[in-house]
């Protein structure tokens, strides 16, 4: 049986500053971009004193309260570079350490203390200490122990206390009158939920699980079946500190980034040998960047395919730094810049054209070189089994691979043309006039505007998948207006003279 520990750090980015010595002022506001300009994402004590929360416009709260409110800028790349070296910390209680992902929607991290809390006295002696650690590190926290990620998150985020020791198979008794929230569903999933009715973990238990599958889909039985340990949730580990690592001082501190880059393009000079021994590439790189002041800065670059080329990670490095442009804020300068090779992979040596690039070398340095400079993960379209268009493909990470190397099942070629852009659910098309009652449209209108048709091509039948419930055929036309805009319509199952036809837009032709 696994035991996990969740530690459910309070506005870890107003920590982060006043353990840096960065933010000795109260009231203190960490504050991002958002709708409508700067809203607030991080609050001390006495920020919320003032009635402050999370999510409001910074504009408003300034207009609103009587004080004076001290506020920085949210970085979140120093955020997870603090959290990591807490997790680092944490460590000490047991090795199994996992920070949190996106489903958590916060920071803070997971513990598995499976077979290690009798070296602390037992489970409530080892959640103690930890509570008691972090509250004099002066570190808010909500820690609890139960069986599972899920269970142990529920109740630290939304339990009635700051520590709670669940017991050995009492999850489901402990989460049943837990907000649903507490599940890690996105809002748009918890509001459904609500307007149905089921605000608690165990109304939604008890509710039968095909409706709730077929109007929600599969993540809220699957998050609720991860809490109370139905289904596994496997945890990642932190990886030990990788042999793959060098580091550089500099007795001169540099601060340019050009002098940036060229020490990473030595360091990874360093490395690329032993890692050329070892048959392996740089999967992912740190960079980690030391200030005289004794601040860090941490800079994660994630590579399509494994690399050891010292020009290509200091390219990529490169474009990272303009990128983020006066937010490297070097201070007085970097004493100590260290690269470190997070991820690795295996190189794999293949026979080329003589003078000729390697297949997939120029899509790969594509990819790495657009995720550097957009700062998000980049995704590729992929064929998924399913008769209705709008379910047909799937987003999977983009690895810079070839697609049509890729695993995944091949595009299949027997498709009349489909449009660029698809609609994840067709628009209503009004007032359709057709010249045969089973033809294609002559005339509709569609966002407010008239449109007549100059041409058409179909019916192209799709059928609707048994099953799923719900839905009949599609008769879709490709039909081009005469003001030259091509679209994509169907008529939602075959003409009938017992009902009137519905009409959508469901795509637009290039």
């Amino acid at each position: 049986m696994t035991r996990v520990v969740c530690v459910c750090l309070s506005d870890w980015p107003v920590t982060r500053l006043r353990r840096a010595g960065l933010a000795p002022e109260s009231p203190l506001a960490v504050a991002a971009d958002g709708p409508g300009g700067l809203r607030l994402v991080a609050l001390d004590a006495g920020a919320r004193a003032l009635g402050l929360r999370p999510g409001e416009p910074l504009g408003r709260v300034r207009a609103r309260i009587g004080v004076p409110l001290h506020v920085r800028p949210a970085d979140p790349e120093a955020d997870a570079a603090a959290l990591l070296r807490l997790c680092r910390w944490a460590g000490g209680y047991a090795p199994g350490v996992s920070p949190f992902g996106p489903a958590e929607g916060g920071h803070g991290l997971y513990i598995d203390v499976a077979g290690a809390s009798h070296l602390r006295g037992g489970e409530a002696a080892l959640l103690d200490d930890l509570a008691g650690r972090l509250a004099r590190g002066d570190v808010p926290a909500r820690v609890a122990l139960a069986d599972t990620p899920g269970g142990a998150f529920a109740l630290a985020a939304h339990g009635p206390a700051d520590r709670i020791l669940a017991p050995p198979g009492a999850a489901a008794m402990h989460l049943r009158d837990l907000p649903v929230a507490a599940l890690r569903l996105d809002p748009g999933t918890v509001a459904g939920l609500r307007r149905l009715g089921l605000r608690r973990i165990g109304a939604l238990d008890d509710q039968p699980r095909g409706p709730l599958a077929r109007r929600f889909g599969e993540a809220p039985l699957l998050r609720l079946d991860q809490a109370l340990g139905r289904r596994p949730e496997p945890l990642a580990p932190l990886a030990a500190p990788d042999a793959f690592a060098a580091a550089r001082g500099f007795l001169d501190p540099i601060g340019r980034q050009a002098d940036v880059v060229a020490a990473a393009r030595g360091l990874m000079a360093e490395i690329a040998p032993r890692l050329e021994r070892a048959g392996l590439g740089a999967c992912a790189l740190r960079l980690a960047l030391h200030r005289v002041d004794g601040l860090a800065r941490a800079l994660d670059i994630g590579l399509s395919r494994p690399e050891r080329c010292p020009e290509r990670v200091a390219a990529l490095v490169s474009l990272r730094l303009d990128r983020l442009g006066a937010g490297l804020d070097a201070g007085f300068g970097f004493e100590t810049v260290a690269l470190t090779v997070t991820a690795t992979g295996a190189v794999t040596v293949r026979q080329g054209v003589l003078g000729a690039e390697p297949a997939g070398e120029r899509v790969g340095a594509l990819a790495d070189a657009l995720a550097q400079r957009l700062g998000r993960r980049l995704v590729r379209l992929a064929p998924r089994e399913s008769h209705r268009p709008e379910r047909a493909e799937r987003a999977l990470p983009w690895d810079g691979a070839d697609p049509s190397t890729s695993a995944t099942a091949p595009w299949p070629d027997h498709l009349p043309p489909r449009p660029l852009v698809i609609f994840a659910q067709g628009e209503p098309a009004r007032d359709v006039l057709a010249a045969a009652p089973d033809g294609p449209p002559r005339r509709f209108r569609w966002r407010a505007r008239e449109h007549r048709v100059a041409r058409a091509e179909g019916p192209e039948r799709i059928a609707a998948e048994w099953w799923r419930a719900g839905g009949g055929p599609r008769d879709y036309y490709r039909i081009e207006c005469e003001a030259g805009r091509r679209l994509w319509l169907y008529r939602d199952g075959p003409h009938a003279p017992d009902r009137p036809a519905a009409w959508y837009v469901h795509g637009i032709f290039p």
